[in-house]
């Protein structure tokens, strides 16, 4: 017997309850995969640490650093990431070997007495970190006829639900994603229809990350990859790549997949970017084949950005402060 199957492979994973939750279900897969133990290493971010906005302190990659560090380090053979933290730019030296199927991309709203964000009265207070959700939930609700007051916030889930519990805020939102995965769905009091506000690009998504030299590694984890997720959230991040946005731009992308019947034959590509306050929305989208290969799906999202920046995103973009 092969002595290395009985040495565990060590997953670097953020601490927090979420990511302990995601992880572990991947590691799970690359057990059953491999036939190897599999150890949860856990890393401090500063992104963990640090109690600023996640638009001051950088947005794109403060959750990400630590744990390609320790790879780079060889401390941990791989990472998970959830795929909207990470930066568009690829390190050569690693590689993202799988994107496992998706879960739900859309936004979640915890509201207290169980209000749907229609039902939710003129004047809400409603809580997120994300300059996305602000100008889409500030869109939305001008178009319901009514006025909200979207406040800044940082923390895990407890921490952002307890704002509502407490009675500070009317609700908060969150990632659909991330309460299914902690088993906490039954919280959301509403999933917000993509056709009102579209998430962030690569969300509900999970990036497995390795060395690029571990050929071995690459090969057992990409029987974890899907296709379809990797296309669609490729389309995504190429689109916010192309708008030179990081994760704290108020830009939404979601690639959906169109089948006829049983047949996948088209990916529509959406996209939104907007100013916080919700008064301007530049919204357009795209159809074409399912991209069968990373640069057709790359080419999709610099298309759409280019018609966005055409229309006047590029004016919208500058809005970083919260």
């Amino acid at each position: 017997m092969n002595p290395r199957l009985d040495q565990p492979l060590r997953l670097g994973t953020r601490r927090s309850k979420l990511a302990m939750s995601q992880s572990g279900h991947v590691a799970d897969a690359v057990r059953a995969i491999t036939g190897r133990p599999v150890e949860l290493v856990e890393i401090t971010t500063y992104g963990d640490v640090s109690r600023e906005h996640l638009a001051q302190i950088g947005g794109t990659g403060v959750f990400v650093t630590a744990l390609r560090d320790a790879l780079l380090r060889g401390d941990v053979d791989f990472a998970v990431h959830s795929l909207k933290d990470l930066p568009t730019a690829q390190p050569d030296d690693l590689v993202i070997a799988a994107m496992p199927p998706r879960e739900d991309p859309r936004d979640a709203l915890v509201a207290r007495d169980g209000l749907t964000f229609e039902q939710l009265p003129d004047g809400a207070r409603i809580g997120t970190g994300s300059p996305r959700r602000m100008a889409q939930l500030n869109h939305y609700a001008r178009a319901l006829g009514k006025r909200i007051e979207t406040v800044a916030i940082r923390g895990n889930v407890d921490t952002r639900i307890g704002f509502v519990r407490d009675g500070e805020l009317d609700a908060v939102v969150l990632a659909a994603a991330g309460l299914n995965r902690i088993g906490r769905s039954d919280e959301a009091t509403d999933l917000l229809s993509v056709d009102s506000v579209l998430p962030a690009p690569g969300q509900g998504a999970l990036a497995v990350e390795c060395l690029a030299s571990n050929a071995e590694l690459i090969a057992a984890l990409a029987e974890l990859d899907d296709p379809h997720t990797r296309a669609a959230v490729t389309a995504e991040r190429s689109l916010l790549a192309a708008l030179e946005a990081g994760c704290s731009a108020p830009v939404g992308a979601l690639a959906d997949l169109l089948a006829d019947g049983q047949i996948v034959n088209e990916m529509r590509l959406r996209g939104v970017v907007g100013t916080l306050d919700g008064t301007t929305l530049v919204q357009l989208s795209t159809t074409g084949p399912v991209p069968q290969s990373y640069d057709e799906a790359m080419a999709l999202g610099r298309e759409l950005a280019d018609e966005m920046l055409a229309k006047g995103a590029a004016g919208l973009m500058g809005e970083r402060s919260l």
